[in-house]
């Protein structure tokens, strides 16, 4: 039912010190990095086509593998713009869908299984124009075609193919990048180095914090009466929520799952309830959601002096 220790046996290996087998996979992580400077430098050089679009474009991601709290971070933009008066717009890959007709338009009709998880939950948020395509510059022309005025772009720091104009890097403050190595040796896409190169860097629990809101439930409208709950995630990092409901006084059993893991009924039998799990995975649970299940709310909040340097770069984009 819950992912097992195998599963994320490696995870938990590049977050330690490094172990001496994990050097066996040197010759792949140097590679990857071979790769990766390699394609970044054909991008630079134009030898790869790079798209740049007609309104300004804000791209949102991290270098290492799992969550980091880029949504979080995608939808406080996207209320803060819109407070402003602007029409921002997302485009993301909309990992875990099944859609394979692109550019896809999130709607009310949209189901979280067609566009994705995060998407569905960012519409469902925010009410902003979502696009859902692995092309990004694709899609960020169908939002500009949509009447948007600024892009953004989530999880799109690898994605050369589309230009931008801010790059914000999203860094895990308790877990950091690990080992500081490559994948497979390590949990990184890019060399660490490639922070250097971005316009800001917002270190999730310290920079940025995640306030949980009241819990609510999926299928009624009765308030949680216990605090003694099964704890269900399946995010990048499933340990910052279960820490999460125990700072909010909760007894927790946890069951972390694969990260966007499609979730179906038989993934709860056994759990008498209640249950309680994050926003992102309550988008998937919604059409067999029964009595047990309630959701964690969070808002994003930045320290003063993160939140002054973002709206001014933002603003300067506006312009």
């Amino acid at each position: 039912m819950a992912v097992s220790a195998s599963q994320r046996f490696f995870e938990r290996l590049w977050y330690r010190p490094t172990v001496w087998w994990l050097w066996l996979f040197l010759p792949l992580q140097l590679l990857l990095r071979f790769v990766v400077w390699l394609r970044r430098s054909f991008y630079r050089v134009e030898l790869f086509k790079s798209t740049k679009v007609d309104k300004p474009v804000v791209v949102i991601g991290n270098i290492n593998v799992g969550g980091t709290g880029k949504t979080p971070l995608s939808i406080y933009l996207i209320e803060w713009l819109m407070a402003k008066g602007y029409k921002p717009g997302l485009v993301t890959r909309g990992y875990g869908g099944s859609c394979d007709s692109f550019p896809l338009l999130v709607l009310d009709e949209t189901s979280a299984a067609l566009c994705g998880d995060e998407p569905f939950l960012i519409y469902q948020r925010t009410r902003a124009t979502v696009v859902v395509d692995p092309v990004r510059s694709r899609g960020a022309h169908k939002l500009v075609e949509l009447g948007c005025d600024i892009i953004l772009c989530d999880d799109g720091l690898q994605h050369y193919a589309l230009q931008r104009d801010l790059e914000i890097a999203v860094v895990d403050g308790g877990r950091g990048l690990g080992n500081g190595w490559l994948m497979p040796m390590g949990p990184l896409r890019e060399p660490k180095s490639r922070l250097n190169d971005v316009d800001i860097i917002i270190t999730n629990g310290q920079d940025m914090v995640l306030d949980p809101q009241p819990v609510k439930p999926l299928a009624h409208q009765e308030k949680i009466q216990k605090h003694s709950v099964y704890a269900v995630a399946a995010i990048g990092n499933p340990k910052r929520f279960f820490d999460t409901l125990k700072a909010e006084g909760y007894s927790v059993e946890a069951h972390s799952f694969p990260d966007h893991h499609k979730f179906s009924l038989s993934d709860f039998e056994g759990m008498q309830g209640p249950i309680l799990m994050t926003e992102k995975d309550a988008v998937k649970c919604y059409p067999f959601a029964d009595n047990r299940m309630y959701y964690l709310p969070v808002n994003t909040v930045l320290n003063d002096s993160c939140a002054e340097a973002v709206q001014q770069k933002l603003l300067q984009l506006l312009r």
